[in-house]
């Protein structure tokens, strides 16, 4: 993937100092800031003292993430991080949790937020904008920028900030791709597809896989709209909100075809019973399923099971073009961190390709930010082939819709597309309830 020169880099294009002094307005000077760093003294050094750092994740994200922390105290012992995991259910709701808690007196100086919970937790005033700080140690932040994807910064810019002020560090990202098991295609007499196919091609395979083998193709189902519902959309030219995430259309055309394609593998058998007890992961090690839908995030069940080998990547089966909906993580300071310097220096850190390279390393789920690295063997290794196509995916990518009322639009999301696939309802009845539930919440 190119890259664009370092003038029109993120930490360049989010107005700078340099460039606009008008943003002098909108941040605190380089000295009140500094005179919040552990040292107290007003200076830019590296801080020092106790940081405390919040972000979501479950025991084994928790467990690949303390392994990056302990590398960061390795590199600066005089900064000790505290890290806390919360396991949320998903974004909007971590993002509720941490204003409720901040709003009642707990501390913190750093989170990790998603693409779900940015726009809604930056537009709370909680967090320290980071244009100066950026521009100051520009000989670290621009190579940084100059490595991760234009259409990444201009997404963050977009989604992540209501003010034009930088919140967030980019931290790594995840598309949709579908994880094959050669064995289940072999056996059918299938040859595997290029990087690219089309849903007649797939519904084709389908049926010849199910003829021969007895195997599913793949899952339908709702609950999960970044994996299960946006990829059929994107796909199609559609989606769940327009382009501001200010108006539903799920019920567009687009989208309504989108979902008859799913509810005829429903009805066909194509694919297993939505809503029922179907393992993926136990049925895809059997044979019984020849896909797994899903982003690096999926890589762990697959090196569980030791099928990395007999996996290949594809992307995502198209219809009016490739598509996958795109998430991403960024690191934010506190505003009322007491140590803004000490946390700055881990956010820098974390720009460096060696800790990039560790996390990747160490099993992170998600696609380095910076593209080297995941041109790298840190992140290619013992991952199956194609595994590149999860990191070029973003060029086809649509950043995952998440306005301030995520998770109610979700559930909306979710129970429309499940009666339309399961024939509860008419497909474009189905939508359309959901479509004008989804605009009532907007």
């Amino acid at each position: 993937m190119s890259t664009t020169p370092p003038s029109s880099t993120a930490p360049l294009r989010r107005r700078s100092v340099l460039q606009a002094g008008s943003l002098a307005a909108l941040v605190p000077t380089l000295g009140a800031l500094s005179a919040c760093g552990g040292n107290g003294e007003g200076d830019a050094g590296d801080g020092t003292g106790e940081l405390t750092l919040i972000y979501m994740g479950d025991a084994t994200q928790q467990e690949t993430f303390q392994a990056l922390f302990d590398e960061f105290q390795d590199h600066h012992p005089d900064i000790t991080l505290k890290a806390n995991g919360i396991a949320a259910g998903d974004w909007a709701t971590f993002g509720n949790t941490v204003s409720t808690r901040i709003a009642g007196g707990e501390k913190a100086d750093i989170i990790s937020v998603a693409t779900e919970g940015q726009r809604l937790m930056s537009s709370k005033g909680l967090f320290e904008p980071l244009d100066e700080l950026i521009s100051r140690d520009s000989d670290v932040t621009e190579e940084f920028y100059e490595k991760v994807s234009p259409r990444l910064g201009e997404w963050l810019d977009t989604y992540g900030s209501p003010d034009g002020s930088t919140y967030f560090i980019p931290g790594g990202y995840n598309t949709v791709v579908m994880y094959a098991n050669r064995e289940v295609f072999d056996a059918a007499g299938v040859e595997l597809p290029d990087t690219d196919w089309t849903w007649d091609e797939f519904r084709s395979i389908a049926e010849t896989v199910k003829e021969e083998t007895g195997a599913f193709l793949t899952t339908a189902g709702a609950g999960f709209p970044f994996g299960q519902i946006l990829p059929w959309l994107f796909t199609n030219g559609a989606s769940t909100l327009s382009e501001d995430w200010a108006t539903a259309t799920f019920d567009s055309p687009e989208a309504i075809e989108a979902a008859e394609f799913v509810k005829a593998l429903v009805d066909d058998e194509l694919v297993p019973q939505p809503g029922g007890e179907f393992d993926g992961a136990t049925q895809y090690e059997r044979g019984s399923l020849a896909t797994l839908t899903g982003g690096r995030y999926t890589l762990p069940d697959v090196r569980r099971l030791e099928m990395v080998d007999q996996t290949r990547i594809l992307n995502f089966p198209h219809n009016a073009g490739p598509g996958t909906p795109v998430g991403w993580d960024g690191w934010a300071v506190f505003k009322s961190s007491q140590n803004k310097e000490a946390a700055w220096t881990f956010l820098k850190w974390l720009m460096s390709v060696e800790a990039s390279e560790f996390y990747a390393e160490q099993g992170g789920t998600n696609v380095p930010v910076r593209e080297d690295v995941a041109a790298s063997s840190s992140f290619l290794d013992d991952a199956p082939e194609g595994t590149e196509l999860i990191a070029t995916a973003i060029e086809v990518g649509t950043p995952v819709p998440s306005p301030d009322q995520q998770a109610q639009v979700d559930t909306e999301v979710n129970k429309g597309w499940e009666a339309a696939i399961l024939g509860n309802q008419p497909v474009e009845e189905a939508l359309g309830s959901a479509n004008a539930a989804i605009q009532e919440l907007l």
